[in-house]
């Protein structure tokens, strides 16, 4: 059995690279011989996918960000197409990257109609309501939405969709996670330390955008808190010489580590950083946190005025509750001075801390049961069974 994966950015070849682990395990428990054929990154291929482009890199948010990364993608796209057209495979899974796995789907619902298609961690498009035409669109040419938020399960069963709700694949990577004391040991924390960690890129943009303001408010809060010490995962390397370059100029008390994301999670008393997946990392590991994001101001313009773009939250946590459980400071908001605002106030306020925390135990009770990545690699198997069958 051969199944194509289909995701890109950081975020996603993570929960590619758990999905690809939960397959072979799964396909074994069935005695079924399995192939994962994929587009995504270093985790999905160390996981086991057979890669036929890296897309960790070429991702971004908005319409002018993504303009250096059309001919990139259309030529990781259409190498995919290529490969699909000649070696068909029993089904497709596309993770989270909404643009690409779009125009992946279409193709394959155009050229090859037999073969199924699964869509895990869909585009938020239950959060932000796009164009309703990409919504039909969307829900015509995937088989089966396998949903991570129950507000994502419900809004597109109400578009027509069929929906298996499997929960957050972030609880299975919890399991992993060490104790405070353990990721201070490894990381070379001192226990009584007071650890601030800072989230500012997954993305290429996001160097612009949040790098400069982030390191500006860490400045701040070293101002206030001086025996206060910054680290700082780099999810990009090519990035790690600006970061330290703009780190010295600050007379910031930083440290740049390359990936460990998980432990430094662990370990620290408050972390600020962009909106995104990490937020319901933290949140999952009850850390404090001050959430952020800056897009270009044409960007935000556009969307708002061609896309009818608004939304109430941007980080997960705020959406699975439907309430402001951590601040988030978006764009004019997320300034420097607000920035340290907060993460102060959440430093030094035991009581605002501790309500954090309780809001975060009541989200958690929203994502679902541990074994989500497997729950979804039984459910994609099945599809592409059930289609091997049919075309038999």
């Amino acid at each position: 059995m051969r199944i194509f994966i289909s995701t890109g950015e950081v975020s996603g070849d993570l929960q590619g690279g758990l999905l690809v682990e939960a397959l072979y395990r799964q396909a074994s428990a069935m005695e079924v011989d399995l192939e994962i054929v994929a587009l995504g990154g270093d985790r999905m291929a160390e996981a086991g996918a057979k890669l036929l482009g890296h897309t960790t890199g070429i991702g971004s948010v908005g319409l002018l960000e993504a303009l250096p990364f059309i001919f990139p993608t259309l030529r990781v796209q259409n190498r995919a197409k290529r490969y699909l057209k000649d070696n068909p495979p029993d089904a497709i899974a596309a993770i989270d990257y909404a643009g690409p796995n779009t125009a992946i789907s279409t193709f394959a619902r155009r050229n090859l109609p037999h073969i199924p298609v699964a869509y895990y961690i869909a585009p938020q498009y239950w959060v932000w309501w796009p164009l309703k035409k990409d919504i039909e669109r969307l829900v015509k040419n995937t088989d089966l939405f396998l949903a991570i938020f129950p507000g994502e399960a419900r809004f597109f069963e109400k578009q027509g969709g069929t929906v298996e709700w499997v929960g957050h694949p972030l609880l299975d990577r919890m399991q992993n996670a060490p104790t405070r004391e353990e990721a201070r040991d490894r990381l070379s924390i001192p226990q009584n330390q007071l650890a601030i960690a800072l989230f500012p890129f997954s993305r290429h943009q996001e160097v612009k955008y949040l790098l400069p303001v982030l390191l500006a408010a860490a400045r701040k809060i070293q101002d206030k808190l001086p025996h206060a010490h910054f680290w700082i995962p780099i999810s990009l390397p090519d990035y790690r010489s600006l970061v330290e370059t703009q780190i010295q100029d600050l007379n910031l008390s930083a440290t740049v580590l390359d990936g460990q994301s998980l432990q430094l999670m662990a370990a620290v008393d408050l972390a600020i950083g962009k909106s995104g997946t990490v937020n319901l990392e933290l949140a999952l590991m009850n850390v404090p946190q001050v959430v952020i994001y800056r897009l270009s101001p044409v960007t935000l313009w556009l969307a708002k005025t061609l896309f009818n773009y608004s939304t109430p939250f941007l980080s997960p946590p705020n959406l699975v509750l439907g309430e402001s459980i951590v601040p988030e400071l978006f764009q004019q908001e997320a300034t420097p001075e607000n920035i340290a605002q907060q993460g102060l106030d959440l430093l030094l306020n035991s009581e605002r801390r501790e309500q954090m925390q309780q809001d975060y135990q009541r989200m958690r009770l929203k994502l679902g049961e541990i074994g989500v990545s497997d729950r979804a690699a039984r459910a994609i198997l099945k599809l592409a069974l059930q289609s091997t069958v049919r075309n038999e």
